[in-house]
């Protein structure tokens, strides 16, 4: 089977590379042909444009940054559904709003292609080694047609409903780590004043219950944050954040809830951005807190 991949970012290059090691032949398609060299070099073939791509292979897996973009290699001039795409099968892996996922769901099926939405949960990292979490909302059916291509790349594939229910769990999921940057950030402001080794203050509150898998996970590079010695690296940037927090307190405003805590977290977020964090890791926000913002 041939599969084409849609957006060469760090993840779309991630779970493109992974297929290829696992056997699959890929074509990818990116704005920029720059940004998915990596994967050409490591194997992939070339599409010109989406509709090229969507002609080319047989399943196609979009990674994109924002619900624009994925309104955009859909439905666009040169858009994955400009040609013909009969019965071909769309998965879309990017986090973007439940409404978006419902709505290119739709306009899919009515173009005669089937679509499924599969958010994952994780990093480069784990895609490098098929080690996502995928969360499908979509027909039962296209989940099995999938699920031999998703299961190289997650190590738990839960179909939890329809078009948006995807989108949905994965904003769920993403809240409570969001959150947890801004408790992480204010937790450090108590422990400043006692001038610990920021690698020492990392590991003992992973150790504790303080600790989410997250901390586990990115304490070294938090660690290196602190202590002014950051890598470059950018796993998650603050704008990407501030998207995905907006996509929150919109699903919560559309179910008629309140989400205080996620409502003081954007406005942090915002702040951040005026200071020129748009770009920066989500390891620099507690750096950023301590250094400006958390002061009275």
């Amino acid at each position: 089977m041939q599969i084409g991949i849609a957006g060469t970012g760090k993840m779309g290059s991630a779970i493109a590379k992974r297929l290829l090691a696992t056997g699959h032949p890929v074509v990818a398609w990116n704005r920029t042909r720059e940004r998915a060299q990596p994967v050409l070099d490591a194997g992939a073939a070339w599409a010109e444009t989406p509709a090229a791509l969507a002609s080319e292979a047989d399943l196609v897996i979009t990674m994109v940054s924002d619900d624009a973009a994925l309104e955009a290699v859909h439905f666009g001039p040169d858009g994955l559904l400009a040609g013909r795409v009969d019965g071909r099968l769309f998965i879309d892996m990017s986090t973007v709003a439940p409404d978006t996922q419902r709505s290119v769901g739709r306009r899919v099926l009515a173009a005669g292609a089937r679509y499924l939405e599969c958010p994952v949960g994780g990093s480069v990292g784990p895609a490098s080694q098929g080690k996502l979490l995928g969360f499908a909302g979509g027909d039962a059916q296209d989940v099995e047609r999938a699920r031999p291509v998703l299961e190289q790349l997650c190590r738990r594939l839960e179909h939890v409903g329809g078009f948006g229910a995807g989108a949905t769990m994965k904003l769920a999921i993403n809240l409570p780590l969001l959150v947890y940057w801004q408790t992480l950030s204010e937790a450090l402001s108590l422990l400043q004043p006692l001038g610990l080794d920021p690698a020492r203050v990392v590991d003992i509150l992973a150790d504790t219950s303080g600790g989410p898998n997250m901390l586990k996970v990115r304490g070294p590079m938090i660690a290196q944050a602190l202590a002014g010695r950051a890598t470059g690296e950018v796993t998650v940037d603050v704008a990407t954040m501030r998207k995905d927090v907006r996509a929150m307190l919109a699903q919560a405003d559309a179910t008629r809830y309140r989400l205080p805590l996620t409502s003081q977290l954007l406005q942090t977020l915002e702040q951040a951005g005026r200071a020129g964090l748009d770009g920066a890791d989500c390891t620099q926000v507690p750096v950023w807190w301590l250094a400006a913002a958390g002061k009275a």
